[in-house]
């Protein structure tokens, strides 16, 4: 007779809080995006607008893999990813990335691209930087939380800075509706930032993900007409000191390993290298 395979990976609920937190918070700096999504949205999925897989090792959670708009493989080492992969091919893809430490991910995708590939672009290493103490460089005085009556000005400037990153606009699907939603809720939350004059964006960022341990930058954005004049500089500055002071005590992100220019203003404003992450997009 033919035994029944029983599977180490389940979905998480409600239940499982106090283990995946803990879990989670073993790595406030790589786990911030997930951290995030859960203290905000809760485990349930309904809620979440995605699934917590967790792998089961002898009735203990002991790794995760985010399952939503992105796929994010967490504290998983071999067999849970192999495991996660079997589960993300027999659900079939509905993620638009999948992100997260270099090993877990290039055997994600290892895994994956027989059924999933091609992939449209792989950033197979991005380093991740952290600062926790003040900018090593003078903060843009101009630089400010953007005000909701100036969102019509900071939209077209986070779809040019998306498209830009990512190869795709953000608004291709819907119009729009959904990212600028999400550009709405940062901005009435206190948490996009950018220097404006006359009507355009010179420079902005936004801080994405929040725990009460560390904050993430994205979408930091210099208009192409000024770039080279040291508003990167500046404006990093300036959201580091306004994030640490009344966000979070630790503010990461995460770069583009061949982005020189980019990686030598963090470097200069005190952000250090500790850790990497690979994305691969569809």
């Amino acid at each position: 007779m033919r035994m029944l395979r029983t599977s180490p990976v389940r979905i998480l609920g409600e239940r499982d809080r106090a283990e995946v937190m803990a879990l989670l918070d073993a790595d406030p700096v790589g786990n911030v995006f997930v951290s995030s999504r859960l203290r905000t949205a809760g485990l349930d999925p309904g809620r979440l607008g995605a699934e917590l897989w967790g792998y089961v090792e002898r009735g203990r959670i002991t790794a995760l893999c985010y399952a939503g708009a992105n796929l994010v493989p967490v504290n998983a080492g071999p067999d849970a990813i192999r495991h996660f992969a079997e589960h993300a091919r027999w659900q079939g893809r509905r993620c638009s990335s999948i992100v997260g430490p270099i090993p877990a991910v290039e055997d994600l995708w290892a895994r994956l691209t027989p059924y999933w590939g091609p992939a449209r672009a792989i950033r197979a290493r991005q380093p991740v930087l952290e600062i926790s103490g003040p900018p090593l460089v003078e903060p843009d005085p101009l630089v400010r939380r953007v005000r909701v009556e100036e969102l019509g000005v900071l939209v077209p400037a986070c779809v040019a800075m998306f498209t830009e990153e990512v190869g795709v606009p953000p608004d291709s699907g819907d119009g729009g509706a959904l990212y600028r939603a999400r550009v709405e809720e940062l901005v009435r939350t206190g948490r996009a930032f950018a220097r404006i004059e006359e009507g355009r964006v010179v420079f902005k960022a936004e801080v994405g993900a929040v725990t009460p341990q560390v904050c993430q930058v994205q979408g930091v954005w210099v208009h192409p007409e000024l770039r080279g004049r040291g508003h990167s500089l500046g404006g990093m500055a300036a959201v580091v000191r306004m994030a640490l002071a009344e966000i979070a005590p630790r503010v990461t992100l995460y770069v583009n390993d061949y982005n020189a220019a980019a990686r030598a203003t963090y470097a200069r404003v005190g952000f250090r290298e500790v850790g990497a992450v690979m994305s691969v997009l569809f």
